[in-house]
């Protein structure tokens, strides 16, 4: 009996994970996502930056009391008055770095890639994250989010920072100062403040335009890459420089989206939570089929006590 009810449920995982499987093809088969270049985005050229940080204090200027950024003391100069922040972070939304490689040195900016199919927005699971189908801006929402960090994890580029420091914390990252210079002035603060034009901001389409002008009137000058065209389907920032961007700590990424495959099992296998119901309403019928019963064979056999004689003798 035991070794059939063990037959019978390991059948029915079986059929049940068979069905899984089947629709998995469908799900597997990742189409290129068209590239949205009316989007509009960032063109940083590093050649160009002079790593005045400029666009880091017009950031946390601007966007100070909308995202509660803070200062950051430099660790290694506890006197200092400046702000020095290390990395992004809960309080920084725009960074700046050096990077040396093999003698030749190149500054480099950090902030939200605003992907053409970002993958925090696609694991997210309340919808604290956005992307504005016109303008292509990556968005959070702070009253939605419930501090999952799915976004984190999800992220190719490690951009969005937790505020592990507040009592009520938020994820930090760029949003092109969609609430603040770009709705007031039609510009992000990084691309108005930059003195020498590191930063341009336009629609997709032309900036790619200008970074292969660029590069293919002067060759010397660039690394013929635009960083950004295609990594990961596509990012609305866009990057241009004179050294390998593996030496810019950029990671080396494939033209295919994450988020295409993750939205398409989601929206199969997981559509509706379908999927895990069949797989655990399977289980619990076969479960339940197969329990045992008052009296069934599985169950020990119990003597009734033999009676007592009325003088308390058997």
């Amino acid at each position: 009996m035991k070794k059939q009810s063990r037959r019978n449920f390991f059948k029915a995982a079986g059929l049940a994970g068979g069905g899984l499987a089947a629709v998995l093809p469908a799900a597997a088969s990742s189409d290129p996502v068209p590239a949205q270049d009316s989007e509009m985005g960032m063109l940083y050229d590093a050649t160009r930056c002079v790593g005045c940080k400029a666009c880091m204090a017009a950031c946390k200027r601007i966007n100070g009391d909308y995202g509660s950024l803070t200062f950051e003391q430099a660790k290694f100069d506890p006197d200092s008055i400046w702000d020095a922040p290390q990395d992004l972070s809960g309080n920084t939304r725009t960074l700046i770095k050096l990077y040396q490689d093999k003698g030749r040195f190149s500054y480099v900016k950090y902030s939200c890639m605003h992907c053409q199919k970002p993958s925090c927005v696609s694991v997210c699971p309340v919808r604290a994250m956005t992307k504005d189908p016109v303008t292509g801006i990556v968005d959070y929402d702070k009253q939605t989010c419930i501090g999952c960090r799915y976004c984190q994890v999800a992220c190719a580029f490690n951009i969005p920072k937790f505020q592990w420091d507040r009592s009520i914390p938020q994820i930090v990252k760029c949003d092109l100062c969609r609430n603040t210079n770009l709705k007031e002035k039609g510009i992000p603060g990084c691309a108005e403040a930059c003195p020498a034009e590191a930063i341009l901001y336009g629609h997709r389409k032309d900036l790619l335009a200008e970074a292969w002008r660029r590069i293919q009137t002067q060759p010397a000058r660039y690394y013929p890459h635009i960083y950004g065209e295609k990594e990961v389907g596509g990012t609305n920032h866009l990057y241009l420089a004179g050294v390998p961007f593996s030496s810019l700590g950029l990671p080396e990424l494939p033209s295919d989206a994450p988020a295409s495959f993750s939205e398409k099992v989601q929206h199969t296998i997981y559509k509706g939570f379908i999927a895990p119901v069949a797989l655990y309403a399977t289980l619990c019928f076969v479960a339940l089929r197969h329990q045992k019963k008052p009296g069934s064979h599985g169950e020990p056999h119990h003597s009734p006590a033999p009676a007592k004689s009325a003088g308390g003798k058997e």
